[in-house]
């Protein structure tokens, strides 16, 4: 420009060229970087953590099942340094081959081992605890120990006709000496009119740590302990009970189906699970396919059919869900040849002729509900928890089951009771149970007069292997 001296010309030339140009700062994305680097992060995470790293992408998943990871994993995890000379000789040459036991194998081969031999020790952990047994009831006695170590909730997978499934989980438990009973409810359940199935899991972690408690957001395990069809439920069904609100359906085994009266929906859902057998159902089972318990290994000697049984043990609970009604243990049942008949075995607990063994019911008979907003309680209906132990103190049938008492026709004619007979009978494949009550008008309660036993002759034949 005209008038500027050549220094200062000379310097905004110089300026341009010593001014760096600003550039714009890479994108740098973990997804970007090579293999090797993310190899080396993920080595250094725990196995629920790879876990879910896996669920990211393709690409994750197949870095996440690197064989080198999960074989270290298995080796520091279940094969401590001090107890390494404990074991076996072919587990210690798979575990020490190194490179090779990382390249001859599929990827995730080891994942799945890490996996597999984790679950079995947790498995084989709980099921020493359920070893102990209570002398009262012949069950369990560490099943609320077993279930808090195990991190063991139940779910309930409602699925429509569509196949679109609904899970439904946060539910309420209410523990008894021989069962718990677990109750869902929400403001958001499907319409009835288009579910098909009710599936009832029992879940787990997958990788349960001791150290801290579970993760409900990792990874988990499903054992389906029972499904229910629900397709034509209230037009195929009658009903067990109903209040103002809602009317009780029940379905086998130990499931409640509350249903709003004016809606016809979904209020509630109630199931009952006896301990019996309770965490091999709930953990040992499959997503698909129920746990089935190993066959009876019967004395051989213990059994003649010409006596019938002998030395059973009866542990029985009425309740409600929140309330006790009647608790009570029988002992020395027995059966003779004269009382088989029809397919089954009878065992009489409580004589109608011997008021020695009457039992009076605690409170009013009825079963408890709530949901949200509403509370009530089903009238005439009650749970029964069963444990019939054969002689040699093994639980032999075994149930937890809603039952409905129904009004009588005949009155009752003992000298000790004057009042209505009320009757209440349970049966499923295995037997029939039969109680008679007494309703004493001048000291309002129920008044047990009669308990009665049928046992399938079925069952015990597959469980001695006789023939009766």
């Amino acid at each position: 420009m005209p008038g500027e001296s050549s220094e200062s010309v000379n310097a905004g030339i110089k300026s341009l060229y010593l001014t760096p140009s600003i550039k714009p700062k890479p994108n740098v994305c973990i997804e970007s970087m090579p293999s090797e680097v993310l190899l080396k992060i993920f080595s250094y995470l725990d196995a629920v953590s790879l876990l879910a790293v896996g669920c990211v992408n393709k690409r994750f998943y197949e870095l996440a099942n690197d064989n080198g990871i999960w074989l270290s994993l298995y080796s520091s995890s279940l094969h401590p340094k001090w107890t390494i000379w404990k074991m076996k000789s072919k587990q210690t040459e798979t575990v020490s081959l190194g490179c090779a036991a990382v390249h001859d194998n599929k990827p995730g081969y080891w994942k799945k081992e890490y996996i597999f031999k984790q679950t079995s020790a947790f498995k084989a952990r709980v099921m020493r605890l359920v070893k102990f047994l209570d002398p009262y009831t012949g069950l369990p006695c560490k099943n609320k120990e077993a279930m808090k170590v195990s991190g063991l909730c139940w779910i309930i997978v409602l699925k429509d006709k569509n196949g679109k499934e609904h899970v439904v989980e946060k539910p309420n438990l209410s523990f008894k000496d021989t069962s718990v009973t677990i109750l869902w409810y929400g403001t958001d359940w499907p319409c009835l009119d288009i579910l098909s199935t009710l599936k009832l899991f029992g879940v787990t972690p997958l990788l349960p740590d001791q150290s801290r408690p579970p993760n409900k957001n990792g990874p988990r395990r499903f054992s389906l302990i029972a499904e229910y069809h629900l397709a034509y439920l209230t037009e195929s069904s009658a009903a067990v009970g109903a209040d103002e609100f809602v009317q009780l359906f029940s379905l086998s085994p130990g499931l409640l189906v509350g249903i709003w009266k004016e809606k016809n929906e979904i209020a509630f859902v109630m199931a009952n699970l006896h301990y019996n057998q309770l965490l091999e159902r709930s953990i040992l089972g499959s997503a698909t396919v129920q746990y089935v318990p190993p066959p009876n290994k019967p004395l051989l000697d213990d059994i003649d059919s010409e006596y019938g049984l002998h030395d059973y043990t009866l542990h029985l609970d009425l309740h409600g869900r929140n309330c006790m009604y009647l608790c009570g243990s029988f002992k020395y049942l027995f059966c003779k040849k004269r009382d088989i008949e029809n397919g089954y075995l009878r065992l009489r607990v409580v004589n109608l002729q011997d008021n020695r063994k009457h039992l009076p019911i605690i409170g009013t008979l009825g079963i408890c509900w709530e949901t949200d907003v509403f509370k009530g309680n089903i009238k005439d209906c009650f749970v029964m928890d069963l444990t019939l132990l054969d002689e040699t103190g093994k639980p032999f049938w075994c149930f937890s089951a809603p039952v409905r008492m129904e009004l009588s026709t005949e009155s009752s004619g003992l000298y000790d009771y004057m009042g209505h007979i009320y009757t209440a009978d349970y049966s499923d494949a295995e037997g029939k149970v039969c109680i008679e009550f007494v309703w004493l008008e001048e000291t309002k309660e129920y008044i047990v007069v009669s308990l009665v036993l049928y046992v399938s002759t079925k069952k015990v034949n597959s469980w001695y292997g006789t023939n009766y």
